[in-house]
C-alpha cells in the first residue's frame, strides 16, 4: 500500500494527522497519532454520488391557497380615502413609511404579505382571494422535465 503522506509503498497503517485520517508508512508515523484497525475508517465505503445528500424538489406552490387581488392598488387607495386617512396617517398606523404606501397605491411596489394583513385589518378591506386551482408543473409532460411552451398551446 501508498503512503499517503510521502508515497513511499510500504505496509501502511491507520493513523490521524492533524484531524485527518490517513494510511501512513512507519517512517511517516511520527508525524501523527496511530490508531487502532477497529477506529480506522472502513476501506470499502458507498461511492460518493450515494454519500451527497441530494436536496429535496419542494413545490412551492402545493401550500398557496390564496393570492392577491388583481386591482389592489386601486382597492387600497379607494378604502384609505373612505376612511379619510391621509397616506400618512395610514403608513403611521400600520408602521410603515409615507414614502412605501404612495408606492403601493401607484402599483409601482408589490406589499409583503405581512403588510397586506395589516392594511386588511386597518382598512377593513380584502386583498387576498383564493386560488382556484393550482397547475401541477410536472403532470401533463411526457419527459418529466417540466412544461414547455407546447404544453400550454391547445390543439383544436
Amino acid at each position: 500500500m501508498e503512503c499517503e503522506l510521502c508515497g513511499r509503498v510500504y505496509d501502511c497503517r491507520p493513523a490521524v494527522v492533524d484531524g485527518v485520517r490517513m494510511m501512513l508508512c512507519p517512517g511517516c508515523m511520527r508525524h501523527g497519532k496511530g490508531v487502532k484497525p477497529a477506529e480506522a475508517p472502513n476501506e470499502v465505503k458507498r461511492p460518493i454520488e450515494q454519500r451527497i445528500k441530494k436536496p429535496r424538489e419542494k413545490d412551492v406552490y402545493k401550500d398557496m391557497t390564496k393570492e392577491l387581488v388583481s386591482n389592489w392598488n386601486k382597492i387600497i387607495k379607494n378604502a384609505r380615502e373612505k376612511k379619510k386617512l391621509s397616506r400618512e396617517e395610514l403608513g403611521f398606523k400600520i408602521g410603515e413609511r409615507t414614502v412605501t404606501i404612495s408606492k403601493i397605491e401607484n402599483g409601482e411596489l408589490r406589499p409583503s404579505d405581512n403588510m397586506i394583513k395589516k392594511l386588511e385589518k386597518e382598512l377593513e378591506i380584502t386583498l387576498m382571494e383564493e386560488v382556484a386551482s393550482t397547475p401541477s408543473y410536472s403532470a401533463g409532460t411526457r419527459s418529466g422535465r417540466g412544461l414547455t411552451l407546447g404544453d400550454f398551446i391547445k390543439k383544436e
